[in-house]
This record gives structure tokens, sequence and C-alpha cells, in this order.
């Protein structure tokens, strides 16, 4: 699948899950940004997305903010969901991942996503029954978890061929034009040792007492043809 039709594709996956979200009781409103850390992680297409938005948007300046970031510690996974996921299945050990603190998110200024629009997945999903603020953490339904497995993996799926890494490293890998245009016509080489290869879907994480309820979802995102 070429980068366009995965880019309508995440669009469309992005729209199911609000369609999903709106229905749950949820705290977060606007300036609550207590999860808006270093920690976020992404695909390539999400982050060629969020790449575009910025440059389309004339805030080509955020990239200074980021490569400052950069310079500070932040997660950077060693396994993708799909990779977890095919371990699971095969009752393999995971890479022992490091704890980092997390720091402000380099795209927040005054408690506001510079690029909400463009916002990749993993901020999508982070929602909380629970106002943080009160006890510095979220509060997430073990459903919602369920969920947001279900859609990360299908993302990954669809940019099966590129990489995932922490937001920071594939902001900074697609600020320059030509990986943007080597993503864009599929021609993207494993560009550095801190970004990770994406897996194709091979089975997804649903625990049985989630299985029926998740069912109206799966069957929205089997009629996207990823």
């Amino acid at each position: 699948m070429e980068l366009n039709s995965k880019l309508t594709v995440l669009e469309k996956i992005y729209n199911i899950y609000n369609d999903f979200s709106v229905t749950m009781d949820i705290a977060c409103k606007k300036h609550c940004c207590l999860c808006c850390t270093r920690s976020v992680t992404m695909t390539t297409i999400e982050g060629y997305r969020v790449a575009e938005g910025i440059l389309a948007k004339g805030k080509g300046d955020l990239f200074g903010k980021i490569k400052e970031s950069d310079k500070q510690a932040g997660f950077r996974p060693k396994i993708t969901i799909n990779e977890m996921a095919e371990l699971c299945m095969e009752e393999g050990d995971f890479p022992e991942e490091e704890n980092t603190s997390a720091g402000e998110c380099p795209l927040l200024a005054d408690k506001e996503c510079s690029v909400y629009q463009y916002r990749p997945f993993g901020c999508r999903c982070f929602i909380s029954t629970i106002n943080c603020s009160e006890n510095g953490s979220a509060t997430v339904d073990d459903f919602v978890l369920t969920v947001n497995n279900i859609f990360l993996q299908v993302i990954e799926h669809v940019d099966a061929g590129g990489f995932s890494g922490n937001l920071t490293d594939v902001l900074l890998f697609l600020e320059n034009a030509e990986n943007r245009e080597n993503l864009l016509s599929s021609k993207m080489i494993n560009p550095s040792s801190v970004l990770i290869k994406n897996h194709h879907l091979k089975i997804l994480m649903i625990p049985p007492e989630h299985r029926k309820e998740a069912q109206p979802i799966l069957d929205a995102l089997n009629k996207l043809k990823y």
C-alpha cells in the first residue's frame, strides 16, 4: 500500500476511534496536559502526518523545540506492539525496556498541543475517567486498554514496511525532506538505530471477556480493507 492510501486509511481509523471515544465518560478536557510527555511513541505514517501538518501550518520552528527536547532522555521502545503480540503467542521473553523520566512534550505550548489536529494515536487514545491533576495519574478502563491495543496493532499493520519510535526520533527523521520523499515513494530504509521496524498483524491481543464487546469495532476496522 502506498503512503497516500495509508494516510487515507489512518484518517478513517482515527474517525472510528473517535466514534468509540465519544461514548466514554472521560475527564479529559482542554488544558489538561499531564499526559503530554516525551514518552509518546508513533509509527512513521503518523509522524509523516504530523510533520506535514507542522510545515503546512508554518510552524517549522517546532522542529527546533523537538531537537532541544532530544537532548534529554526519552522512552525508546525496543519492540513494537505487534512484535509483543507475536512473542505472547510464542511464549517468548520480552526485552527489558528502560524507564526514563518523561518530561513535557516539545509540541506543548501554553498547555495546548501545537499540532492537535495531527496528533498521533498515542495521544488520542490516552483517556482517563478521573482528573489526572487530582492524584497525578490517570485511571483507564480495562476495556479501553484492550480497544487501544487493537487500534495500535492495526495502525502498525497499515504501516508495515515503515518504522516506529519515540515521537521526537520519528519527527526529527521526517524533518528531512528527502526522508519524507523516500517514505512517500516507499523507498525508506532503516534510518537509525533508535527506530524499530513495524510488523504485520498476526494475532490481536483481546482478552476473552472483551471479545464480544469489541466485535463492532473489529467489524468497522475490517471494512477498511487494510
